[in-house]
């Protein structure tokens, strides 16, 4: 291969190397002639294979790497000037998954939509629970249950109307998000908001814990699960909602909730790893009753309407608990034979009808 100049000794090469870098380090000089004959094979020398010139020298891959990172860091100070909420939601990992989230504004007024579809294919798992799901742009907790700007309304104040709007949505961490009321313990923060002189409710209430039963089922005020068969995938509950309010009877102050829940949970035996979740959309109306005019403990309500609607949370009515389905439940067929509904469309009101009873419908998607 010497005698046709396609390609270079190792000693020659040395030899280029040690005459061309000898003498002054501070001004470059002739090289030798044999220098000279070496570099003019190495120019007429051809060019190497395809799978030769795919490969880099390490030193090339360090400038290669050092130009990527800078171009990197432009394009994210480009993106932080243009979109700097994105950028959050990207480094802060909310959302989860590798698809970046932009969280919805708070629902101020009833969506005349349902949210679109997520990409096919996306299932929830124990690091991402909402993945594939509405959800999983939604809020945490009660801060996903929007609280209107409070003023005077009948015989309250603007002050007062701004703690019972407070106390209503804590009504409703209590009964839906309280994690030991999640598991079956008895919802007593909840039922310490209900007036104790509304003895029809409070019947109804401690019935329904006592012995549930299809006309006595707590699951029309309470988000509850048996521990024995489910437990939470996470320590988030999603929420999105509202809550309304205007002047009722006698100058009252009318809160209408409109809520949807979603918990994402998995079996309780150990090491179980499949995510199903739950949807509860809750519709409750209340009434913070002037105490001049109407029988009522103060700081509590008077419990007007409410109403319900689930998604996997089980078909069979007056077990007390939601019973979530999982692969094996939904392979045998024992879903709602009722329309189908999007549990995530809030575009429509709930009836206020005071838990009547409807048939089990079939969720587009959980």
């Amino acid at each position: 291969m010497g005698k046709d100049g396609a390609s270079i000794p190792d000693e020659e090469w040395e030899r280029f190397l040690r005459e061309s870098g000898a003498g002054s380090r501070d001004a470059p000089q002739e090289p030798s002639a044999r220098a000279r004959m070496v570099a003019r094979r190495l120019k007429e020398a051809p060019e190497p294979p395809a799978a030769w010139r795919s490969y880099q020298p390490a030193t090339r891959r360090s400038r290669k790497g050092r130009y990527a990172v800078g171009l990197l860091l432009a394009v994210a100070l480009t993106l932080v000037a243009l979109a700097p909420g994105r950028v959050v939601d990207w480094v802060s990992g909310s959302g989860g998954g590798d698809v970046a989230v932009t969280p919805p504004g708070a629902e101020t007024a009833r969506p005349s939509g349902r949210p679109p579809d997520s990409p096919i294919g996306e299932h929830p798992t124990l690091d991402e629970p909402f993945r594939g799901s509405p959800a999983v742009a939604w809020k945490d907790g009660t801060a996903g249950i929007h609280l209107p700007d409070a003023k005077a309304t009948g015989w309250m104040t603007r002050a007062q109307v701004a703690d019972a709007l407070e106390r209503t949505r804590d009504f409703l961490a209590a009964s839906n998000l309280d994690p030991a009321v999640l598991r079956g313990e008895r919802p007593t923060a909840a039922i310490a908001l209900i007036n104790p002189r509304q003895p029809d409710i409070r019947q109804y209430v401690a019935s329904s814990l006592r012995t549930p039963g299809e006309k006595t089922d707590p699951l029309l005020l309470f988000s509850r699960f048996r521990p024995s068969e489910v437990r939470p995938a996470d320590d988030v509950v999603k929420t999105r909602g509202q809550l309304t309010f205007t002047e009722g009877k006698r100058g009252a102050l009318e809160v209408t909730a409109d809520v949807t829940f979603v918990y994402p949970l998995v079996r309780a035996a150990a090491g179980s790893e499949e995510v199903a979740r739950t949807i509860v959309r809750r519709g409750t109306v209340v009434s913070w009753d002037d105490p001049a005019k109407v029988l009522i403990e103060p700081g509590t309500f008077s419990l007007l309407s409410y109403s319900v609607d689930t998604a996997n949370g089980g078909c069979t009515a007056g077990t007390g608990y939601l019973t979530p389905e999982f692969a094996a439940e939904r392979a045998t067929g024992h879903e709602g034979r009722g329309p189908e509904v999007d549990p995530y469309d809030r575009s429509s009101p709930l009836p206020a009808d005071r838990g009547e009873a409807t048939e089990c419908g079939r969720a587009t998607r959980t």
